[in-house]
Formats: C-alpha cells, structure tokens, sequence
C-alpha cells in the first residue's frame, strides 16, 4: 500500500531497499579441509548410524564410535571399510569421533532383495573369502541359495569356501547329495558337526579376512563362538514347525581371529533371500564354470535359458558332465532376469 500522500507512479528503482549480500555477510565455500591427519581404522560393526572402527597402533589398539561428516554426503559405509578419523579418538564412553573418509575397497560383497530390484544391498567391504554355510538338515540345504552366493563371490572378486554342517545329525553324508553335487567344482569343502568348526576350517581363514553367509539356524554364530572363544555371539534354535532358523544375529560384525596369522571372521545376519539383480546377466554363466564349458556348441546368441531352442547344456548335461540340479539352478537365475517361466530341467537317458 502506497504512503499517505505519495501516488503510485512517483515510486521508482531508487525506492528499494537491497541488501549487500542477501545470502548473509560471510559467503560459505565448497571446499573442505583435506584431513591428511586422518587416523585410519577399520569399520567392525554399524548400529543406527553409529560406526564402531578398530585404530591399530603399534603399542595398542583401541575403538571409537564414530559418525559420518557432512561432506560424505550419503556414501554407504559397511562393516570392513577402511576409514579416515579426526575429532576425539580417546575411544571413551562418550567420545565421539567424524568419518572424513573412505578409502577405496578391494572387493565389494552385495546382493538385492531380488532379481529385478535395482537397489543393491552392500553386506561388506574388503573380504578375502566368502564362507558359504549350509547345513546337512535342520534346515535342509539349500542348493540354489549356494550357487547364488557363489555368483556373488565371484563377482565380487572374493574366493569362495562351502562350509557344511551338523554332519553328525546325518548317516553316512560322505554320501550326501549336497557333497556329491559339489564336489566336481574347484571349491574348498569343509565339513563340520554341531556346527562348532573344525582345524581345517581355522586354518583356510587364517591370515585372511573370511565373511559368514548363510540361512538362518545353519550354525554361523556357533561357529563364530568356537573359532574367537571370546565372541559371546547369541545363538538360538529351528522352528520345528517351519524349519526355518530364528534370527540371532541382527548385524554384521568384524571379530579377529585369534593366532600368529591372525585375520578377520564377518559374522552377518541370516539371509532368505540372495537377489543378484546387479549381476550383468550376460556373465551368469561364467560363474557355472562346471557349466559354461558345454556352451561351446550352443547357436550364436543362445541365451541359456529355459526357453532358448537348442541350447546345448541339455545334451553336456545328459552326457554326464555336470548335474542336473546346477543346469536348473542356472536357468532360474536366467529365467528371472530375462522374465521367463522357471523350467525344471528333465534329464533322459
């Protein structure tokens, strides 16, 4: 509204008031302090946003809780991260520290809820091997959430190693279905009962940094009790209605490994799903190495599926060079990439 006794048109530019500086007096830059005093640390356990890392020094080693910086933004940080620390790294109860960094990761473990989620779930960062465990039953095991898991190592660029277990609750699992399935692939095996490990399991992980995964109930956390005595993780029991595990362990979590070679155990929560959307679905089969091989004769452009037409992995596998069961956990995986209908795979002769 205009003052008493001034008209409208007698107001011009001269009339406004501007500010020097509308955004304030001190403009805010874009760049940020470089932190090289960084400490650095290793991510062993993440709680609601909240970061346990391990300092190691030459006289001790220490943890601290810390929180993620401003400038990182969004960025994922998982259990086995290497990190840059600043702030109070005393590692007291009430010491806080900034996560300014995160340095670049040697391999990368992921899955998706499933086969067409476009959202990856990063499980850990920096592993040397993926530990595979199953159980002989109780839960009964579960092939193709093996082979799945095996994809995974392999695109992660992690070694694989199945760890099999509860052998005592079975007759005779030389035997086994699941052992004769596996074993013509180029995979460690280690079997164990009650869960509880063995040497041959402690001497594969020493000196290296090994992550846990599995279905609920398959005995990880009773493993991971018996391989670090001082673990203390919580362990439960099958529901003898559904057979499936209950779930005892809620987060990933790094223990060392006790000895000279030392090493990493990454204990993770039970899985019941492995979705492996991320994985380019023209490379599935050369994690199949038991099958990829008996492509050599397949048409051009053969996709493997349950529906490409003279596919020749019907034949290699009639001729007895790999199981049937691997050929139908393949064509499952391609299947749900490619929206296909799962085909069982019937073998003759």
């Amino acid at each position: 509204m205009a003052r008493a006794g001034r008209k409208l048109d007698s107001y011009d530019e001269t009339d406004v008031r501007v500010r020097a500086n509308p955004r304030g007096s001190r403009p805010r830059t874009k760049s940020r302090p470089a932190h090289e005093d960084a400490a650095t640390g290793m991510v062993i356990t993440v709680d609601r946003g909240r970061y346990t890392c391990l300092i190691e020094e030459k006289k001790k080693s220490r943890t601290v809780i810390a929180m993620t910086a401003r400038e990182l933004g969004r960025q994922r940080i998982v259990v086995g991260d290497r990190v840059g620390l600043v702030g109070d790294l005393s590692g007291s109860p009430d010491a806080l520290a900034r996560i300014v960094r995160v340095e670049d990761r040697r391999t990368l473990l992921r899955r998706t809820a499933d086969d067409t989620d476009p959202v990856e779930r990063v499980l850990v960062a920096n592993a040397d091997q993926l530990v595979i465990v199953a159980s002989f039953t109780d839960p009964e095991p579960q092939p193709r959430m093996i082979d799945r898991c095996l994809v995974a190592a392999y695109d992660a660029g992690m070694d694989p190693l199945l760890c099999l277990t509860k052998a005592d609750l079975v007759i005779a699992w030389e035997e086994d279905a699941i052992l004769e399935m596996y074993r013509p692939l180029d995979i460690p095996i280690v079997v164990s009962a009650n869960a509880n490990g063995s040497k041959d399991l402690a001497a594969r992980m020493a000196g290296r940094t090994s992550v846990l995964v599995g279905s609920s109930g398959v005995g990880k956390s009773t493993m991971v009790n018996k391989l670090v005595p001082t673990a203390g993780r919580a362990t439960g029991r099958v529901n003898a209605v559904t057979g499936r595990g209950r779930h005892t362990s809620s987060s990933a979590l790094a223990l060392e490994l006790p000895g000279k070679e030392g090493g990493w155990v990454i204990d993770t929560p039970g899985v019941r799903s492995f979705g492996l959307a991320h994985v380019d679905v023209n490379r599935l089969i050369d994690h199949f190495p038991d099958l990829a091989e008996g492509t050599e004769n397949c048409p051009r452009g053969c996709q493997h599926d349950s529906q490409a037409p003279e596919c020749a992995l019907d034949q290699w596998v009639a001729d007895g060079h790999a199981d049937p069961a691997r050929l139908n956990s393949l064509r499952r995986l391609l299947d749900a990439r490619l929206g296909g209908e799962p085909a069982a795979v019937v073998v003759e002769g």
